[in-house]
């Protein structure tokens, strides 16, 4: 009987979770259509904010390479568009059978996980960018002349942006885990070193190649980690008073 149960709740998990993927699929979809009409525009100022004063131009050397850029920066843009209703369905789906406060806990959530992407997102391209392209042009020399392909550029802006989105959701995931009681405080207080570990491979994940971009990465995102686990220690102690 046991067995027929955990089966049947292993069903039902996975049905919501093909409901929750496939709503945050529709919509990704339901925002394509403004994303591609306003992808030439935010293409441009991309270009030249990450830029800026360093004389350099764009390369294109495809007919379409400019298109294909255009439409996924599009597809970037719906992400961060639909991304309040994303984080929402995926923390109904996280947390399910929730009290009144923590149903509370899920709209700051679903706000506070909205602002960290979009923070993570413009630290990448205003700060993060910029200095790794005028890390690059350091080292040009005499014989060794920098040529930038549009694509090479965008497509590392575009995915470093989304890196840094993701890893900025670090306070949010700490607190959450803390709260919903799947590790103490205390426990991954004490993991520290387990934890820079885990933040140094994503951040070698989730940037190209180099030392430079895997540090840029990974020291926000360990320190947004001591952030949530500080405001997880505040949460301890207010819920204790609360309950004495």
């Amino acid at each position: 009987m046991q067995t027929d149960d955990r089966e049947e709740s292993l069903i039902t998990h996975l049905e919501a979770l093909r409901e929750t993927l496939l709503k945050c699929i529709v919509s990704l979809c339901a925002a394509l259509p403004f994303t591609l009409w306003a992808a030439p525009a935010v293409l441009d100022w991309l270009i030249k904010t990450i830029l800026q004063d360093s004389n350099v131009k764009l390369n294109f050397f495809s007919p379409a390479e400019v298109f294909l850029i255009q439409i996924k920066t599009a597809l970037v843009l719906a992400v961060i568009v639909a991304f309040p209703y994303m984080a929402k369905k995926v923390w109904d789906f996280i947390l399910p059978a929730l009290y009144d406060n923590e149903k509370k806990f899920i709209k700051t959530a679903v706000l506070s996980s909205t602002l960290l992407f979009v923070c993570g997102a413009a630290f990448c391209i205003l700060v993060i960018l910029p200095l790794v392209i005028k890390f690059g042009l350091s080292f040009a020399a005499a014989n060794v002349e920098p040529v930038f392909g549009i694509s090479n550029i965008m497509n590392l802006t575009l995915m470093m942006s989304m890196a840094f989105g993701i890893m900025f959701q670090m306070p949010l995931v700490t607190i959450a885990l803390i709260r919903s009681g799947v590790i103490s405080y205390e426990t991954i207080s004490d993991k520290r070193p387990y934890v820079i570990v885990i933040i140094l491979i994503l951040a070698a994940i989730f940037t190209p190649p180099d030392v430079v971009s895997q540090l840029m990465l990974g020291v926000p995102t360990y320190l947004l980690f001591e952030l949530g686990l500080l405001l997880a220690r505040i949460n301890n102690k207010k819920m204790k008073v609360e309950n004495e």
